[in-house]
């Protein structure tokens, strides 16, 4: 029999209990917290990017959405299609490198995108609202709410009281907003941190790094890269995203294993194996950013494992030596084929590709209005040539310096007080959870040293998930904590 109490949220369960009777819901919230649900999720992303199916598969998603949102108390079943979506367009359909083969020049499937996206956010809406109304109005206030919402306001205000403002800016500046607080509060306020098991979040991490290494491989063999007159990693895109992308997606993957590796208790170091594995994938991205802070990344978990893992650190330190030893050999056995791979890459060098322009231009907007910068769109940049893409700002190819050039001092000291919350929040009650949240998040951070990414929607959703992970963890220390004095 059902437990008591447990049909509540249940939308049609609760209006009509015969259906519970005949759904057998407490089997949907347990595949929906299952790893098979995540498995299936990220299958139907990979296939959406490697077969153009894309419409196929968000139908196939709003479908399991519809079926979590109205059998089910809470809405973990929309955490990994939350996670997939951004990485689902396939390589053909890129608006930039095929503006007029791409669906998105397709009035057809834009009215079916729009329409699921539509219905999306609908069962978004209801579902919070039904969650208010059983609650009587009460619900966890998320803790990070209040600085993300002043970091979208100071977006919203870039070029304020200049003759740079306008309807553009503040329309891509509440379009951050969304994208980094919408799932974040709605996951935060709807997911019972108490009965979902703490490793989901790196174990959904952990599959969409798999996929993220289908996908590189994917670019390398639907470019005809190696059969290329010159191998220019400029044919290296998805659908979603150049290089550079992908290796920020990788990247943010690398310390999902990871926390596998120090919380197995046997067989750990075949996790070891696999973060070593990401993070030669992120190198085979050729994002030299990616390779950058993706060696920064991977040596601080790698550190961390070996501390962590403490008198079961053995197998690990002799996975870490044959990865280095093995790494070494090839380099050295296969270097001119990886020179060859390689080579665009190499022949770059250090050349910054116009941005120490880019920044000198930006540095110098920020003089010019240094109170609210001069708005994103008005910010020196890189722009968008695809029509698909024209609400897209330029792009400075540095988050930080854009932040000075399109938001001036308020949007600086508002993006450093959002980011003094998280620091709080994750190095407050530490764990091996918040750990995990810390070292992609840092990957975010640092491969927008010399990108824009965390301007970018699907990494900024990917963000605000993380966390709204990192506050269950939160929570779950604390009610642990009470439930611990109230027995004594």
């Amino acid at each position: 029999m059902p437990a008591k109490g447990c049909y509540n949220g249940r939308m049609l369960v609760q209006m009509c209990p015969r259906l519970g009777r005949v759904l057998a819901p407490l089997e949907l919230d347990r595949f929906f917290r299952s790893p098979m649900y995540c498995v299936l999720i990220v299958a139907l992303m990979l296939i959406a990017e490697l077969f153009a199916m894309e419409l196929a598969v968000f139908s196939c998603w709003l479908a399991l959405l519809l079926i979590g949102f109205l059998f089910t108390e809470e809405t973990v079943c929309g955490l990994p299609i939350a996670c997939c979506a951004y990485m689902s367009v396939a390589r053909c359909n890129n608006p930039i490198k095929n503006p007029a083969g791409t669906i998105f020049a397709q009035p057809a499937f834009l009215n079916g995108f729009f329409m699921i996206l539509g219905l999306a956010l609908c069962m978004v809406a209801v579902k919070f609202l039904f969650r208010l109304i059983r609650n009587k109005g009460r619900v966890p206030l998320p803790r990070l709410l209040g600085g993300l919402l002043f970091l979208g306001i100071a977006y919203m205000l870039g070029g304020a009281f200049t003759e740079h403002y306008s309807w553009s800016t503040i329309g891509f500046g509440f379009g951050q907003l969304v994208s980094l607080a919408l799932l974040y509060v709605f996951f935060t306020c709807t997911v019972d941190f108490k009965t979902l098991p703490r490793s989901y979040l790196p174990m959904l991490f952990t599959l969409i790094g798999a996929a993220m290494c289908a996908e590189i491989a994917d670019m390398y063999i639907a470019s005809g890269f190696f059969s290329a007159e010159t191998m220019d990693r400029g044919l290296l895109y998805t659908g979603w995203g150049v290089y550079n992308n992908v290796a920020c997606v990788m990247a943010m993957c690398i310390p999902a294993p990871a926390y596998f590796a120090v919380r197995a208790r046997w067989g750990g170091w075949m996790f070891t194996a696999l973060t070593a594995f990401y993070y030669v994938m992120t190198c085979f991205t050729q994002s030299r950013g990616g390779i950058l802070f993706g060696t920064v990344v991977g040596v601080t978990v790698a550190l961390y494992i070996l501390i962590a893992t403490g008198e079961r650190r053995r197998p690990h330190i002799a996975v870490c030596i044959a990865v280095i030893a093995l790494g070494l050999v090839f380099l050295y056995v296969f270097r001119d084929v990886f020179e060859t791979i390689f080579r665009s890459m190499l022949d770059k060098g250090a050349d910054p590709s116009a941005r120490d322009r880019l920044y000198r231009e930006c540095w110098q907007a920020f003089l010019d209005a240094p109170q609210f910068g001069v708005g994103f769109y008005d910010t020196p940049g890189f722009t968008f040539t695809s029509a698909a893409y024209h609400f897209m700002p330029p792009r400075s190819h540095d988050t930080y310096i854009q932040l000075f050039a399109s938001c001036g001092v308020t949007g600086v000291f508002a993006y450093a007080v959002h980011r003094a919350d998280t620091l709080v929040l994750l190095l407050k009650r530490r764990s091996h959870e918040k750990a995990f949240v810390l070292f992609s998040i840092a990957a975010l951070m640092l491969t927008s040293i010399v990108d824009c990414n965390f301007f970018n929607f699907g990494p900024g959703i990917l963000y605000g998930i993380l966390l709204a992970y990192a506050e269950w963890e939160d929570r779950r220390t604390l009610y642990a904590a009470h439930r611990r004095g109230a027995l004594r």
